[in-house]
């Protein structure tokens, strides 16, 4: 009981505002954004219905062998953010380790807050939560990208859509379709949580720079996902 009552007062009070901020804002993007591209043109969901015209060109095509090649390239981007996950977190651990040469090197730093050792082991702790949180997004997209591979090579032929009138290619493609988007998503996951590692970054100058930085961030995903030029370019707009 003692403990739970030491822990509020580990941080000030701005701190804890500043942690409330970066979950808060974390949480409620990854809803708004999930939810506003139901409405709202969206790099997701403009690059969703590409994925369904893929599986849907998928059904017509007598060799599928570029499908398989375009599911496994896809697959490395995540297979690759995964392997470097690995080693960011064991660096962190390392520090984790060390941390009591290592707040006195940040000390040093110029703009940095000054902390206890407890205060910058919270920091990183942070960090590696965070990453391992992307950690396990990078896999799961990974197997997510297997299915789709899987299903691509499980596809009826594409005389057999023709002669047999229970298979349906609108149907194949949305269950194909479906599965590499949840691929894309826990990819997109993934990269969100490396976006917002850099604004938790800034805890260490001080909690003033951490909700700049998470409200900075949240700023770039919005308009990456929701404002881009690449946006345009997919739903044929850009000029």
């Amino acid at each position: 009981m003692e403990k739970l009552l030491i822990l509020p007062r580990l941080l000030p009070l701005i701190d804890w505002l500043a942690l409330l901020l970066f979950f808060a804002g974390w949480v409620g993007y990854a809803r708004f954004a999930k939810r506003r591209s139901q409405s709202q043109a969206s790099v997701l969901g403009a690059t969703n219905r590409e994925r369904y015209r893929w599986m849907l060109q998928t059904t017509y095509r007598e060799v599928r062998v570029i499908d398989g090649v375009v599911v496994q390239s896809l697959s490395t981007s995540p297979s690759f953010f995964a392997s470097t996950t690995i080693l960011i977190i064991g660096g962190l651990l390392a520090v984790l380790g060390a941390s009591d040469k290592a707040s006195e090197l940040v000390r040093e730093l110029p703009f940095t807050a000054r902390t206890s050792t407890l205060v910058f082991d919270l920091k990183l702790v942070l960090l590696a939560g965070i990453f391992i949180y992307a950690f396990f997004r990078f896999t799961w997209s990974m197997r997510q990208y297997t299915f789709g591979a899987l299903l691509v090579a499980a596809a009826p032929e594409s005389w057999q859509f023709e002669q047999d009138s229970s298979l349906s290619r609108e149907a194949f493609a949305q269950r194909a379709g479906k599965v590499v988007a949840l691929a894309a998503e826990s990819f997109n996951d993934g990269l969100r949580a490396y976006y917002l590692a850099f604004a938790a970054v800034a805890w260490f100058f001080s909690p003033w720079a951490f909700m700049a930085g998470t409200l900075g961030v949240i700023f770039i995903l919005y308009r990456r996902e929701f404002r881009s030029e690449v946006l345009k370019a997919l739903q044929g707009e850009w000029r």
